[in-house]
This record gives C-alpha cells, structure tokens and sequence, in this order.
C-alpha cells in the first residue's frame, strides 16, 4: 500500500503542494522559528527521500535513472540533504546556505508541465521561437551597448544615477526599450539641462531610444517568437487545407467521369 502511494504520480504531486506551502509559510517574519513548521519541513525530506528509495527498489536503478524527471527528482534530493545536516549537527544551524537548500525543493513543482496538453509540441515550438528570436535579440544587446557608451558620453555628469558607466547605462537603456519608467530618466536629464532647446533635443534621443528598441526591436522579437510557437498549428492548417482540396479534385474528377458516361 505505503508502495503504491510512492510510485502514484498524483500522490507526489499533493506531497509537493502541501511543502510548498510550509516552505513558503516559514519565510513569513512571524513563522520563521515555528518548530511545528519546521518540523513538517524534515518530514517532507524524509518522504521523497522515501520516494526515491522505493522507486529504485521497485524501478531498479536502470530504469529509474533513464527517465528524465526521476532524474530532476532524484538531483532535489540530493539538493536538500544538507537540510537535514541541521538536525544532527546543530554547529551547522547558523549556515543560511543550509537552509536555503529547502528553497530548492520547490523546483518539484515544475514536474507539473509534463501534464501540459501537447507538451512535446510546446517544447519543438519553443525551441524554433529561441532559434528564430536569436540574432534579434543580440542586435538588441548590440544596440543597448552602443546607446549606452553613447548615453554615458552624453549624460553621466547631468544623471549620474542613470549613466555614471557603461553598465549602469546599459541597464538604464534596456529600461528604456521595456518602455518601463522612460519619462522619468528623460524628466531626470532634462531637469539638469539649462537650455530649452537641449532639452528638447535630450527628450527627443530617448524618444528615439524607446522607438527604435522599445516599439520596433522587442515588437519584432516578439513577432517572431510567436509565429514560430504558434507553427505547428498553421502547419497542421495547411495539411487540412491541402487534404481538402485533393478531395475536391478527386470528387470533380469523378463528377466529369460521370457527366461523360451520361453523354
């Protein structure tokens, strides 16, 4: 019975909510020295420590190691082992490193996207998308850097917070091309700036900044990554579409063969 609990997928998946919510519960100000939690946190270990004995046992080791997602559990375990060390060294209750490998744990719940409708088709289709956005999206690196040394030349002495170096500036303008907070980085330049037409001309560079990779350069990664997710279906559209158009030549040609022998 305790065997077929381990080996039932369902039942494991149950077993990795419930500490889910115990490994979130204890991050709480208020629950971080809860011992009850705590507690239920090492049984939780025990059990799929449990449970990858009993699947070895029963799998044999062949088996077991050849599917992919026992692996990534079998990888957890391993993970949050030193959680434990807790227990029986206690010199190692300071280590925050320790206890962080709890936090590991709940990698588990990704064993949920192998019950995704269509799953393999998900993962070709989101392989072609990263192929296809590649060299889009080093261009868009490409174009960061160089607007950034040019952002940095320009404005490190007006908005240092912005564009003290290269860095600083890269990531200012990666902001900028997720069109996230740009007025404010142009309000901060612009407020430094004495004279009204550069000030302008400072307003329209970030403008131009958030067209060229905000509006155009992220649209058109995204544009791409899209098309080639959502392939598939057109692909098996285009079957259908082609499927139906040979029945219909068959169907005319068999209307003509008929016309001829009513002749």
């Amino acid at each position: 019975m305790l065997t077929q609990f381990f080996l039932s997928e369902r039942n494991m998946m149950y077993v990795t909510i419930a500490n889910a919510v115990v490994i979130t519960m204890l991050y709480f100000p208020t629950l971080t020295v809860n011992l009850l939690l705590e507690d239920l946190d090492l049984i939780f270990i025990l059990i799929f420590i449990i449970e990858a004995v009993v699947k070895i046992t029963v799998l044999k080791p062949k088996k077991y190691f050849s599917n992919a997602w026992d692996r990534f559990d079998f990888i957890i375990v391993l993970v949050s082992l030193p959680a434990l060390l807790v227990v029986f060294f206690p010199l190692f209750e300071t280590s925050s490193l320790l206890l962080l490998f709890r936090v590991f744990r709940l990698f588990k719940l990704f064993r949920f996207i192998q019950f995704v409708p269509h799953l393999p088709m998900i993962l070709a289709g989101l392989g072609r998308a990263l192929k296809s956005s590649i060299f889009v999206i080093l261009v868009l690196l490409f174009l960061d850097l160089i607007l950034a040394l040019i952002s940095c030349h320009l404005f490190r002495e007006i908005a240092p917070q912005y564009f003290a170096d290269p860095l600083i500036s890269a990531y200012t303008v990666f902001q900028l091309f997720s069109v996230e907070g740009w007025n404010e980085v142009a309000d901060a330049v612009a407020l430094n700036i004495p004279n009204d037409f550069l000030k302008g001309l400072a307003r329209f560079f970030f403008v131009i900044i958030v067209l060229m990779g905000g509006i155009f350069g992220m649209s058109l990664a995204n544009a791409i990554f899209v098309d080639e997710m959502t392939m598939d279906n057109n692909q098996k559209l285009e079957k259908k579409v082609d499927a139906l158009q040979q029945e219909i030549v068959k169907i005319r040609k068999l209307l003509e063969q008929r016309d001829k022998k009513d002749e």
